[in-house]
């Protein structure tokens, strides 16, 4: 990992547990107001990576550090489990997507373990800012996908 990304990303980790940050563009005027010049699609990448999750600080939604059961790396299955168990998250089906509606901010995370996993049976996924598009390769393939999602999340 490059220093500045370093850097970066550790003053990202500084600036959430020291105040709150709602949304990407106050990370981004955050950052700004240590010397950082980031663009969005790095700031959006840098939230995926560090895993940030959404949580309730004094009434509003904002940017946390993720609980760490263990500072060692964590298989996508085990941090998709624990999002999926952490976070509310509807799960249903749409055509073949099954599309996952969680807290704004939460859905990056969500899709980078699951695209950590690497299940077979996903063909990939998109994520936007609250909701979680994952293209599967088939009907059945659809089924077992949202079985073990719901497994996860502690709902199957």
């Amino acid at each position: 990992m490059e220093v500045m990304k370093q850097l970066r990303q550790r003053a990202i980790r500084d600036l959430v547990d020291q105040r709150p940050i709602r949304t990407q563009q106050e990370l981004a005027a955050a950052l700004r107001e240590r010397g950082f010049r980031t663009t969005q699609a790095t700031i959006s990448r840098d939230v995926a990576e560090l895993g940030l999750i959404k949580t309730v600080r004094d009434g509003a939604h904002v940017y946390a550090l993720p609980p760490r059961l263990v500072e060692a790396e964590v298989s996508g299955e085990d941090r998709l489990r624990r999002l999926l168990h952490d976070l509310p998250a509807e799960i249903r089906e749409a055509g073949l997507l099954v599309v996952i509606k969680t807290l704004p901010g939460s859905a990056h995370p969500i899709a980078a373990a699951l695209d950590r996993a690497r299940w077979p049976e996903v063909a990939g996924s998109i994520a936007g800012d609250d909701t979680v598009f994952v293209a599967v390769t088939d009907r059945a393939a659809l089924q077992r996908v949202k079985r073990r999602l719901l497994h996860l999340a502690g709902e199957g």
